[in-house]
C-alpha cells in the first residue's frame, strides 16, 4: 500500500504573479493556518512554470515533496497548457517527469477558487445586498484580475466537483446608451467585445478611455491602479464614474453565471480589483443589475446572495482542497 504523503505543495499561477505555498496534509483543518511557506513571485521573473517551481522548491528547501498541485488561469484541457495572458506553455506529462514528482495536478485557477468556498469562515465572505444560502445547490465564483475567471462548484454524492468555465470570454451585451458607445468604440479595437475586454485591469482602462471619449474628454491613460485609488479618493470623477460602469457591468455577468446553473448556493466575487472596491460596491448598480431579469421575476424572489471574498489565498487553498481530496480521498461536504 503506498504511503500517504505528508506535504504537498501548491501553487496559484496568475498573469502577473505565482504564488507558492506548502499545505500539511495530516492538518484536519484547511484554511489560510494550514499553509506555510507562502511566497509570491512576479512571473514576468520567470522564463518559464518549471523555473518558477524549482526556485520556489530550493527557496523553501522542499525538494523532497513530490505531490504538486498548480491551478493555473488557462484552460486545462488536455496534456498542453497554453497561458491566456502569460506567454508560458508546458506539458503537465512533461513537467512532472523533469520535476521528478510522484503526483502533479493542473487546474483551472477559477476551479480551485471555487474549491476554496467551503472552506472559508463567514468573517471571509462579505455579503452585498440581500439574499440567502442554500448550501445544497450549486455555487459560482468570478473575479476580474488580469482576466475575468468563472468557475462553478456542484455538490455530488462524491463531495466537491468543480466545473471550469470560460464564461469570461462570452460576449458583452450593453444595456444603457453609455454602454451602446463603450461597445462601438471598443469594437473598433477588438471586434469581438467579450466581458473581459471590460472586468480586468485592462478592462478598467479601457472604460476609462472609452469614457473620456463618450464624454468628449481628452485624458492621458491611467492604469487600472491609478483609477481605483482616484475612485476610492473621489478625486477624479472621471475615474469614479468607470468604477460604477465597471461595477454595472460586474452585476450583469455575475446574474448571467448564476442563471446558467442555477447557483442558490450564492454568486462569490474575489481577484484582485474587486475586495479592494468594497467602499463603493453598496452606492453602485451591482446588486440592481444582477435582479434585473425582466420576465424571470422569480429569480429575484429566489434572492441567490451575492458576496465578495476577503481571503488573501483562496487559490491556493483550493488547490490544496483539491490535492488532499485526490489524495486521501475525502469528500468534503458543501454544509
Amino acid at each position: 500500500m503506498e504511503e500517504i504523503p505528508r506535504q504537498a505543495i501548491v501553487a496559484d499561477i496568475g498573469g502577473t504573479n505565482a504564488r507558492f505555498a506548502c499545505v500539511d496534509l495530516e492538518n484536519p483543518i484547511l484554511n489560510e493556518m494550514a499553509l506555510s511557506k507562502i511566497a509570491v513571485y512576479p512571473c514576468s521573473n520567470f522564463k518559464d512554470l518549471e523555473t518558477a517551481v524549482r526556485f520556489y522548491q530550493r527557496e523553501h528547501a522542499l525538494l523532497v515533496v513530490k505531490h504538486v498541485a498548480i491551478a493555473v488561469a488557462s484552460l486545462v484541457a488536455g496534456d498542453v497548457v497554453t497561458m491566456t495572458n502569460l506567454s508560458w506553455q508546458f506539458s503537465i506529462s512533461e513537467l512532472k517527469h523533469r520535476l521528478g514528482l510522484l503526483d502533479l495536478h493542473v487546474l483551472n485557477d477559477f476551479v480551485a477558487q471555487a474549491m476554496s468556498l467551503p472552506f472559508l469562515s463567514e468573517h471571509e465572505k462579505i455579503q452585498i445586498g440581500s439574499g440567502r444560502v442554500d448550501a445544497r445547490h450549486n455555487r459560482v465564483i468570478l473575479g476580474p484580475g488580469t482576466g475575468l475567471g468563472v468557475a462553478y462548484l456542484v455538490p455530488t454524492e462524491q463531495g466537491m466537483t468543480p466545473i471550469a468555465s470560460e464564461g469570461g470570454h462570452i460576449e458583452w451585451a450593453p444595456y444603457t446608451d453609455q454602454e451602446w458607445f463603450i461597445k462601438q468604440f471598443l469594437v473598433k479595437q477588438y471586434h469581438h467585445v467579450s466581458h473581459e475586454r471590460l472586468l480586468s485591469g485592462p478592462g478598467l482602462e479601457n472604460l476609462y478611455v472609452a469614457l473620456a471619449t463618450f464624454r468628449g474628454q481628452n485624458v492621458d491613460f491611467l492604469s487600472a491602479v491609478e483609477i481605483t485609488d482616484r475612485a476610492l479618493s473621489q478625486s477624479c470623477p472621471l475615474a469614479v464614474a468607470t468604477v460604477q460602469q465597471f461595477l454595472a457591468c460586474l452585476g450583469s455577468i455575475a446574474a448571467d453565471c448564476a442563471f446558467t446553473l442555477n447557483t442558490l448556493g450564492g454568486v462569490y466575487l474575489t481577484g484582485g480589483i474587486v475586495p479592494k472596491l468594497l467602499p463603493l460596491i453598496e452606492g453602485s448598480e451591482f446588486r440592481a443589475r444582477f435582479e434585473m431579469k425582466g420576465r424571470h421575476s422569480s429569480f429575484k424572489e429566489q434572492s441567490i446572495a451575492t458576496f465578495v471574498l476577503a481571503v488573501l489565498w483562496p487559490g491556493l487553498i483550493g488547490a490544496a482542497g483539491y490535492i488532499k481530496q485526490k489524495i486521501k480521498g475525502i469528500a468534503y461536504d458543501f454544509a
